[in-house]
This record gives structure tokens, sequence and C-alpha cells, in this order.
């Protein structure tokens, strides 16, 4: 049965890996439309917002861009869940190994 549970937990684990690598182009960040308060015709525009090293930078995104950021942005955070995923995975099977290693 442990056995099972090891390879079960290996499969899993080359799953994500996989799926990890088909994902495409990653951007942190949070993207929204913001309205300017102006009396200019220029109207809203879209703002994308993140923190990479530490650092907060805020980057003003053209119209005809969006959904290329909006792509980026969703893949960005299916990476961090998988990756959160993954991370679990990698806890349990050491834990696995670990446990059946001892009664040998």
């Amino acid at each position: 049965m442990s056995h099972s549970t090891l390879e079960r937990l290996e499969e899993a684990i080359q799953g994500l890996k996989r799926e990890i690598g088909n994902l495409g182009a990653l951007r942190p960040g949070s993207l929204s439309q913001q309205a300017r308060k102006t009396k200019t015709p220029y109207g809203a525009y879209w703002h994308l917002s993140y923190t990479h090293r530490g650092k907060g930078h805020t980057q003003y995104i053209r119209e005809a861009f969006v959904p290329q950021v909006k792509a980026e942005v969703a893949n960005f955070k299916r990476f961090r869940k998988l990756i959160d995923r993954l991370i679990t995975l990698s806890i349990e099977r050491s834990q696995h190994r670990m446990k059946t290693d001892k009664r040998q």
C-alpha cells in the first residue's frame, strides 16, 4: 500500500510540473481600470500594480494590450496555485519516504 501511495504522489508531482511548464507568459499583479478625475476627454485607463523583489511597481497598460496582460496575470495566479500544490505534495512525499525508510 505504501508503494502505491508513493507512486500516486510521484505521478501527481510530475503532472503538476508538466502543467507549470505549459503555462506560457507570466506577469504578477492585478490589473484594474482607473477613472481620471479631470476635465480632459481621455477618461478611464488601465493600471497594473505589482510587487517584485520587495518593491511596489505600477504601470499603465494601453487598451490594445489589456487582453494579453489579463492572460499573463491569470497565468501567474495559476502558477502560484500550482507551486503551492507542488510544495504540499513534495512535503507529503518526503514525509512518506521517511516513514517507510524508518521501518526498514
